[in-house]
């Protein structure tokens, strides 16, 4: 396997609405970034991912873009990123930037003049067609619920969006919109950006008709994926967007990629002649919810076992092994808190923030972490539905507010549990009012926790979670085998303990999980709790709790959430 800068590296999302506000908006912003440039040096991340900064009406936060090559005032200007930019350089750190190609915001140029007649030469850049039988031309759904199709009075048709109708969906089989779409990271590539992560960028072939869905659940409109989630064009589009600007360059390059295989993963991503580095699957986040991915489906929680969790990373492990490379992650803006989804974000928040965060430096991928998951930050429970800002949750809530099967509580228990707003609230850095991250009330409320989770705490105190994660980048830096060695699962059956074995030539490393808020059987005990021999004589490279080195690890038994990585011979 050959290695590659982007393998060994550390990122970090920043999602800049949220992070730090430095005018007194209520908003953070570019200069926010700059002003925290040293505290990510000193965590030890090598690329920052920024999230959309574009120019934007916000209907998404910023993923409904009305301006590829342009800020959105409230963040800042041209020259303040360009003052990031330089300012991330001298610290040697990269930067990585969002694309949204699938779609743009219906106040960008194209689609104002798109929506003004049917033989505008802007028409084709997006999907348009005509009325069936006076309703929609098909029946997907849309991700973020009801219909994917909004009908324009100006021509009498319909236009695709497959998230919010304020995002009408680009129509790559139009090769000017490609160009259009090459001439803007181009551009970008000019200002000095080092990669891109390239959003829901496995929808952007749809099947030729459009066809209609299977249906697979009761009402007018169903998940249309089969037909859009890995069309039969996607690899020839990306094939000629590597061609046409990403061959020759040395970049950082993740698709967003919901519902692909491992196999449509190594097309994409394969060490030899894939079009990516890497992408972000979601397999493994799907464990905990309703098979069905869009409308009121994904809000529902179901039981999950860690046999199934184990089996899906696994699998992605194994099957990219050598011939692709994996993205590592747990969050990022449009997920819950990691903690709070699958730790303990009470009485265990430290133990189980540690073991996850150990789990996720030391699967072999490029390890992405997400603003303020290095400090333990959880899901946030708001009174009232007024207090959230997320498009997709407060969708959800008018959709199924009147619905008699869904009371208000229970509508308001699936928000707390899945909202992306869980993600979004301001980024934690003290204790004084609004968290630190701004001087005026924040354009999202601060999670009230603030007070007991924050940087400024974290910093101070040597055993915190910030601290841990600090360890675990410097361990896998100097560690090559965490990062090119083999990966092995051990004890696959076994519902409370992860464990795995990382091996590179001489050199094998054994991780222990325990997933569980009760103490673990005996490790050295018979059966399927057997572990390597060589765990006796081990070396215990890090840990979330402090061990007596007297004691034979195999005859301990793993602590709530405990976690261990050993050098094994």
């Amino acid at each position: 396997m050959r290695k590659r800068w982007w393998k060994e590296s550390v990122v970090y999302q920043i999602y800049p609405r949220s992070f730090y506000d430095s005018n007194g908006d209520g908003i953070g912003d570019l200069r926010g970034i700059i002003a925290k440039l040293d505290y990510l040096q000193a965590l030890g991340v090598d690329v920052v991912w920024l999230s959309p900064f574009y120019a934007s009406p916000n209907v998404d936060n910023g993923y409904d873009v009305s301006d590829y090559c342009d800020i959105l005032p409230e963040f800042g200007k041209m020259a303040d990123w360009q003052h990031l930019r330089q300012e991330m350089r001298q610290r040697g750190m990269r930067m990585m930037i969002d694309l949204v190609a699938n779609h743009t915001s219906d106040q960008h140029r194209w689609f104002i003049e798109s929506r003004q007649a049917t033989d505008n030469r802007w028409r084709e850049y997006y999907i348009w067609r005509p009325p069936r039988d006076g309703r929609e031309p098909n029946n997907w759904q849309s991700y973020f619920g009801g219909s994917a199709w909004q009908f324009d009075p100006t021509t009498a048709e319909y236009y695709l969006h497959l998230f919010s109708r304020q995002q009408p969906d680009l129509n790559w089989e139009n090769a000017e919109v490609r160009k259009e779409i090459y001439r803007v990271m181009h551009w970008w590539l000019d200002q000095g950006v080092d990669g891109f992560r390239l959003d829901v960028i496995n929808l952007i072939s749809k099947e030729p008709g459009l066809p209609d869905a299977a249906v697979t659940v009761d009402g007018p409109y169903q998940f249309g994926g089969q037909h859009f989630q890995y069309g039969p064009r996607l690899l020839e589009f990306l094939a000629e967007m590597k061609r046409e600007v990403l061959a020759g360059r040395d970049l950082i390059t993740v698709g967003e990629t919901p519902g692909i295989t491992t196999e449509q993963a190594r097309a994409i991503t394969d060490e030899e002649n894939g079009f990516l580095n890497m992408v972000f699957s979601f397999e493994h986040l799907g464990v905990d919810r309703n098979p069905r991915g869009v409308g009121k489906g994904k809000w529902q929680r179901k039981a999950w076992k860690l046999s199934e969790l184990k089996q899906i990373i696994s699998r992605w492990q194994d099957d990219l092994h050598e011939r692709a490379w994996n993205s590592v992650y747990l969050s990022n803006h449009d997920l819950p808190r990691p903690v709070s989804r699958f730790g303990d974000d009470c009485r265990y928040r430290d133990e189980s923030a540690k073991m996850l965060a150990t789990l996720l430096h030391t699967l072999q991928g490029t390890p992405y972490i997400y603003q303020g998951e290095e400090i333990g930050m959880t899901n946030v429970r708001f009174p009232s539905i007024n207090d959230y800002r997320d498009v997709d949750t407060l969708n959800f809530y008018r959709q199924f507010a009147d619905d008699q099967r869904l009371d208000r509580d229970e509508i308001m228990a699936a928000i707390y549990d899945r909202s992306r707003d869980n993600a979004r609230t301001p980024m934690q850095w003290d204790g004084s009012r609004h968290a630190g991250f701004a001087t005026v009330t924040p354009w999202l409320a601060v999670n009230p926790n603030y007070p007991e989770i924050n940087v400024q705490r974290a910093l101070a105190e040597p055993n915190s979670i910030l601290h841990y994660y600090r360890q675990l980048i410097r361990l896998r830096k100097a560690n090559p085998v965490i990062v090119y060695g083999r990966y092995e699962l051990l004890l696959a059956d076994d519902e409370q303990i992860y464990a795995f074995t990382r091996t590179l030539g001489e050199t094998r490393l054994l991780v222990v999980l325990n997933f569980c808020g009760a103490e673990s059987e005996e490790m050295g005990a018979s059966g399927d709790w057997r572990l390597p021999e060589a765990m006796r004589d081990g070396q215990l490279l890090i840990g979330n709790y402090p061990v007596d080195p007297a004691v034979d690890p195999r005859r301990c038994r793993l602590r709530p959430y405990e976690a261990r990585v050993y050098r094994l011979g």
